[in-house]
């Protein structure tokens, strides 16, 4: 199916969304325990340190940000054509006991957010895992739903969402 690119967000309205996302990841912070996020690689990544920027700024209190790398945890390796590409987690805290914020550009199937979990689960056993997507566009193959969503958009399962971030891609914007 060829791309439409019907905008969704533009700069502001990415900016807006994250801005509000942080505000309900502040308000359900755990007294007493340590916030972090970590953000999937590739476009969770700036997304995490954006949300922790704002929430640093909210709170006064720094917010760790590291990196998680799916590809070893991902269910469907033995179907790829070529070799993957590994990117490395790199999270240069302590999770254990921590209030994890596990932060995604879009999410669709689910099965992305279950091979982080996973992979975190690897790492230490955090007080708990909540995860915050900046779009969430539905058909869930598997049982897990994000705590903080920027925007909701209905789709059909082959159309595409795409977002674009200025630390990656020039600009800020979420396409369909």
């Amino acid at each position: 199916m060829p791309r439409s690119d019907t905008p969704l967000l533009d700069a502001d309205g990415v900016d807006q969304a994250l801005t509000s996302m942080a505000v309900r990841l502040r308000a359900a912070m755990l007294p007493g325990v340590t916030l972090v996020m970590v953000g999937v690689r590739t476009r969770g990544v700036p997304l995490a340190r954006r949300l922790a920027t704002i929430l640093t700024r909210q709170t006064g209190e720094t917010i760790p940000v590291g990196a998680v790398d799916i590809t070893l945890y991902r269910d469907d390796l033995d179907r790829a054509a070529r070799w993957p590409v590994l990117h490395g987690t790199e999270i240069p805290f302590d999770i254990d006991g921590a209030d994890v914020v596990l932060v995604d550009d879009v999410l669709f199937t689910g099965r992305t957010i279950r091979a982080a979990i996973n992979s975190l689960c690897d790492l230490g056993r955090p007080a708990r895992i909540r995860l915050a997507t900046l779009v969430d566009r539905g058909h869930r193959e598997l049982p897990i739903q994000p705590d903080v969503v920027g925007l909701l958009v209905a789709t059909t399962r082959d159309e595409h969402v795409r977002v674009r971030l200025h630390e990656i891609d020039g600009v800020d914007e979420v396409l369909k």
